[in-house]
């Protein structure tokens, strides 16, 4: 099954939240109050006040320009606007310049080290050489589930003791990383509340080690959130940005209760990219963002 197949089915969902779907909004005529049920919608779909307003007004504008008359000509309109949101970026993880090395935070709870799993079969499954790094040594048995999903998933993992100094953990895998020629080392991290200032000191000191050891490698901070939440994870995820550095979002979960204008709500307000979303439990159902097929399957084609 494909991305649009995938996340059509994901986001249906999506359709039993708000109540009524992009479909029969584009039935009918394109006056203010289709307006005003389009802004609802998107609400309704967690993209946010500012964001739905910002779009009805962006389709409003362009539709007078071009003397747009009937709804349906207008859904191509609104496609391109959505997706224009998401055009942030590189949407793919950077690794050209090896060992790459993407450091995944969030909250506990979010996914993290089951999607570093995932990702991490999916770069086996492209021909790459892949290392696990168990950087969170504060949550009993985190290493002992990554350990799981390194030989699921056929690949190395480097760990220490729980307790053990998460950026002397960094520094082994980078060490073994540079030794075996890995392509990539996928750092997991302890799941750190924005408001625990000694946690994103410890993060900080991480991103040093890694500046010391392999400092012209390609990097990435990657925050793992859990789409259900919503709003609330976007307020998240503004907070990490200041602190951490974000060059991505994998947003994990958008199958189950989430509503799908959070991705739109996410790049918009963080200006950094979805990468990666989760679309259910299988290892495959980890899947490279595509933002056009995303808007085609969210508005109903």
């Amino acid at each position: 099954m494909g991305f649009f197949e995938k996340i059509k089915q994901g986001l249906s969902r999506t359709k039993e939240n708000i109540g009524h779907s992009f479909s029969q909004l584009f039935a009918g005529e394109l006056d203010d109050d289709f307006y005003d049920l389009l802004e609802e919608t998107l609400i309704l779909s967690d993209m946010g006040v500012d964001a739905a307003l910002e779009v009805s007004g962006e389709l409003r504008r362009r539709c007078k320009l071009d003397g747009v008359k009937e709804a349906a000509q207008a859904r191509e309109m609104l496609k391109d606007i959505l997706v224009g949101l998401m055009n942030i970026g590189l949407p793919q993880i950077d690794m050209e310049r090896k060992p790459a090395v993407c450091l995944f935070i969030g909250v506990n709870g979010v996914g993290k080290t089951t999607t570093i799993g995932k990702l991490a079969a999916r770069l086996k499954g492209e021909g790459k050489r892949v290392l696990l790094c168990a950087g969170d040594t504060f949550r009993a048995a985190a290493a002992d589930q990554l350990t799981i999903w390194s030989e699921r998933s056929g690949v190395e993992i480097v760990k220490q003791h729980e307790g053990a100094d998460p950026a002397a953990v960094v520094f082994d895998a980078l060490t073994a990383a540079k030794a075996r020629k890995a392509d990539a080392v996928l750092v997991d991290t302890a799941g750190r509340l924005h408001n625990k200032q000694n946690l994103m000191n410890e993060l900080n000191k991480i991103s040093r080690v890694i500046d010391r050891e392999c400092p012209d490698v390609s990097r990435e901070t990657l925050l793992v959130l859990d789409a259900t939440t919503g709003q609330n994870g976007l307020i998240q995820a503004k907070q990490f940005m200041e602190s951490a550095g974000l060059t991505g979002v994998i947003l994990t979960k958008l199958d189950g209760t989430a509503k799908g204008g959070i991705v739109i709500a996410i790049s918009r307000e963080l200006g950094v990219p979805v990468k990666f979303i989760g679309v259910g439990e299988g290892v495959d159902d980890l899947m490279p963002f595509e933002g056009e097929a995303f808007v085609d399957a969210l508005l109903g084609e």
